[in-house]
């Protein structure tokens, strides 16, 4: 399996950022790490390896980044409105130093946005504010609302609320969103969102499954027993929905 490491400076982030490459053709991943994850977590926790035949069969090419948590909604030091511009900045390395990184190196018409935990927020805030970037979306054991204070898991944003936090809250900016080439966009994504029975974030991802439907935007919400919020779970989902 071809397996390349990159580290370039970013000009959008002021630091070094690094990720990995599996694979060398088929559809573009834009693999997302959980919370205290980084680029190396997809590997370390056997994922790769769990879709290594697609990999090696050149179905699935995955560009595994960083996701820089402890800079911007786990960054307690920084003010609540300084984390979400922390988030911005990131959100401008992806789109213009990753996604064309990818581009020059892989010409295949697909590029799906995946993540697993946190990781699954970052992928899929990132493809519904740029749908037409992606084919696909699938995301495990996701919350998509991080103002929510659920036990044991409180508001990432101290109480506070701003524009930025809008604009970027699924849950939120989703029930209003009308603009008609987004919307259309959306309804051409697969998307895939996958949560445990017993997860705390269960309800949330029933609320964006019904958000999506009630704008016409086909996805698929599985439910699978126990919380499946562990590397043993996402291992037996990547094979099957990615």
């Amino acid at each position: 399996m071809n397996r390349e490491y990159h580290r370039w400076h970013s000009p959008r982030l002021h630091r070094d950022m690094e990720l990995l490459v599996f694979g060398h053709a088929g559809a573009k991943v834009l693999v997302f790490p959980t919370r205290d994850g980084r680029f190396y977590e997809y590997e370390n926790l056997r994922i790769v390896q769990s879709i290594a035949d697609k990999i090696k069969d050149g179905h699935l090419q995955l560009y595994c980044v960083e996701g820089l948590a402890d800079e911007t909604f786990y960054c307690w030091w920084r003010q609540p409105a300084d984390r979400i511009k922390r988030y911005l900045q990131y959100e401008d390395y992806l789109l213009h130093e990753v996604l064309p990184f990818m581009a020059d190196r892989n010409p295949h018409p697909c590029t799906i946005s995946h993540g697993c935990s946190l990781g699954a927020f970052y992928a899929a805030n990132f493809a519904f504010r740029h749908p037409h970037l992606f084919q696909k979306l699938s995301a495990f054991s996701g919350r998509y609302d991080l103002t929510l204070n659920i036990e044991h898991f409180g508001n990432l944003f101290d109480g506070y609320y701003d524009e930025n936090i809008y604009f970027n809250t699924p849950n939120h900016y989703l029930p209003n969103l009308e603009c008609q080439w987004r919307l259309e966009a959306l309804r051409k994504m697969d998307i895939i969102l996958v949560i445990g029975k017993d997860d705390p974030f269960l309800d949330n991802n029933r609320q964006l499954s019904h958000i999506l439907w009630g704008k016409g935007v086909w996805n698929a919400l599985h439910e699978w027993d126990g919380r499946a919020h562990q590397g043993r779970y996402w291992r037996k989902m990547a094979p099957l929905y990615l």
